[in-house]
Order: C-alpha cells, then sequence, then structure tokens
C-alpha cells in the first residue's frame, strides 16, 4: 500500500516447509525478497527519470538529441535492447520504447552528483529497515569509483544492485506523490493487555508531486504503448514498467540468462497497490514483457475485484 508502506502480500518460489525444515536446502530459508539483491534494468529507468524530471533538467517533451543511434562512451557501446532507434523521441517515448540510449542523454544531464544524490534519496545502497530479517542493503558503489561509463549504465539500471523490497519502496514513493514511506508486515501487536498500533514513520518528500504525477503519466503511456501493451486488462489504468536485466557474472554479463521484471501501480490516479513480480533465469522467455508482466496484469485484475 503505498499510502502507509504496509505489505499486502509477499510471496516466493521456491519455498520450503518450516514444519520439515532438514528435508529442504538451505538456501531456501533467506526471504528472497529482502536478502536477494539483482541488476534491476530497465525497471530503474522511472527512478532515474523521475529524479531528472524533479530537477528540472528535463521534462516529458523534451527531445532527446542522440537517440539517432548507439551512443560510445569511453570505449563502450550503448545501444537500444532490440537494436531499433528513434530519433528525436521525447522523455515520454524513451520510457515507451526503454529505450537505453535515451536514459543515457537524461544521465548526461544529470551528471555523476546529481544522479547519485537522488540514488541515495530513493533508498537504495541502504536497508529499507522494513521488520524483516536478513536484509540486503543492496549494492551503489562509492561515488569516486564511479566513471562517466557508470553514470550512463545505472540510467538502465546496470552497475547497481538492488533488493526487491528496495524498488517496492521506491515505486511507492512515485506512487505516493513523491513521498517516500518506509514499508513494514506488522500493523499491529495483540496481547492481553489490549492492541498496540504500529506507529508509521514520517513520509519524507524526495521529488515533487508534480515530478511524480509526470512520470506516473508516463509509465501509463508505456503500459499502453510499450512492448507489454497486448497484455495489460483494457479499461484499467496501470502505471508500469518491464525490466530485462542480463545476469553478471565472473566480470561480464551472461549472453542468455536473465531477470525478468515487471514493476507498476494502480488505479494510476488513486493507486491502491504497488506491485512488483520477478523471474530469475525464466525459460518460456528472457523479456519481462512476455513472462513478468502477464503475470503482473493476472494478479492485478484480481486485486481490482478485491478492491472494487
Amino acid at each position: 500500500d503505498p499510502k502507509t508502506g504496509h505489505i499486502l502480500a509477499m510471496a516466493t518460489y521456491p519455498t520450503y516447509n518450516p514444519a520439515q525444515r532438514q528435508e529442504f536446502a538451505e538456501s531456501l530459508y533467506k526471504n528472497p525478497v529482502v536478502a536477494d539483491t539483482f541488476e534491476p534494468g530497465s525497471i530503474f529507468k522511472p527512478i532515474v527519470m523521475s529524479s531528472a524530471i524533479d530537477a528540472s533538467l528535463v521534462t516529458p517533451e523534451t527531445k532527446c538529441t542522440i537517440c539517432a543511434g548507439p551512443k560510445e562512451i569511453t570505449g563502450y557501446e550503448i545501444s537500444t535492447w532490440n537494436k531499433k532507434y528513434y530519433p528525436d523521441s521525447t522523455m515520454t517515448q524513451v520510457i515507451e520504447h526503454s529505450d537505453n540510449v535515451g536514459m543515457t542523454f537524461v544521465a548526461q544531464k544529470m551528471g555523476l552528483d546529481k544522479l547519485y544524490s537522488y540514488i541515495g534519496k530513493f533508498g537504495f545502497g541502504k536497508t529499507t529497515d522494513i521488520d524483516l530479517q536478513e536484509e540486503s542493503p543492496g549494492v551503489v558503489h562509492d561515488k569516486e569509483d564511479w566513471h562517466e561509463i557508470d553514470v550512463a549504465t545505472a540510467s538502465f539500471g546496470q552497475g547497481i544492485a538492488t533488493t526487491p523490497i528496495q524498488i517496492i519502496q521506491a515505486i511507492s514513493a512515485i506512487a505516493n506523490g513523491g513521498k517516500l514511506i518506509p514499508p513494514k508486515i506488522v500493523v499491529e501487536l495483540k496481547d492481553t493487555g489490549g492492541v498496540q498500533k504500529i506507529k508509521n514513520p514520517e513520509p519524507k518528500q524526495i521529488i515533487s508531486t508534480k515530478a511524480a504525477l509526470q512520470i506516473t503519466e508516463m509509465m501509463v503511456s508505456a503500459v499502453e504503448k510499450g512492448e507489454a501493451q497486448f497484455f495489460a486488462p483494457k479499461g484499467y489504468r496501470i502505471a508500469g514498467k518491464t525490466g530485462t536485466a542480463q545476469i553478471p557474472v565472473a566480470g561480464h554479463y551472461d549472453p542468455n540468462k536473465t531477470v525478468a521484471s515487471f514493476v507498476g501501480f494502480a488505479p494510476a490516479n488513486d493507486p491502491k497497490f504497488v506491485m512488483l513480480v520477478r523471474f530469475t533465469e525464466p525459460t518460456s522467455s528472457p523479456f519481462g514483457a512476455e513472462t513478468a508482466a502477464p503475470t503482473f496484469f493476472a494478479i492485478a485484475k484480481e486485486l481490482f475485484t478485491y478492491f472494487s
């Protein structure tokens, strides 16, 4: 629930039976929602784009002046995921197309100092302090260790490692008008002495309400016009973003294995839920648009009925 930070549901598979713990691999004991780290890929793009909008460096209508082809940075080539290029794309179209070159344009506008600052404001590189054990802070390298290429790749979710719960916290801030609220499981404690409500943490305004509303509309457009549009349920305004991240192994990226994801919230104008679906190394398709997105939309349809 983006307005309170309360976790409404959390699930993971494979899992284990606590009553028969000894029969399961120890690796299954941890909760990957808080303990696993992964490179988020394109689900990180709305966070960077909303930061640039908040800093008045771009608007949804700003045109990308470097989007006509691949971009070379210090000997590395930045290309789009499907090798298609869209000259003079607006920032909204950059999100719709999930354009890595367009995000590099945004990162260059921001520069290291601003980008690094906003990554911290959104809660990356530190724990959310959710009331669960084994939470990882993720990995955001010290600023002095960043190079020009790191600024570019971070804009599309490579080179940093996040936990699923950090992504939920950050996207919830967008859904909540720019206010970040730490997530929590326990709502109240009951004993013979009565009921003790758990006090909600004070929300922190990390981007302006205007910037949050603008990126929300851009995410709605990504659902309606992006690569997962054919799976989206009709008649609902869902703000969302697909992600397909390669898995880093031994200093390079595995050419075949991916983490496929979809993050979003709905209804876009008055969000009742924020949800992340993440598949590690899916076999039916490597792409978030073909795996995580349909799963997200199937669950969302049930939730629309539940909340109506």
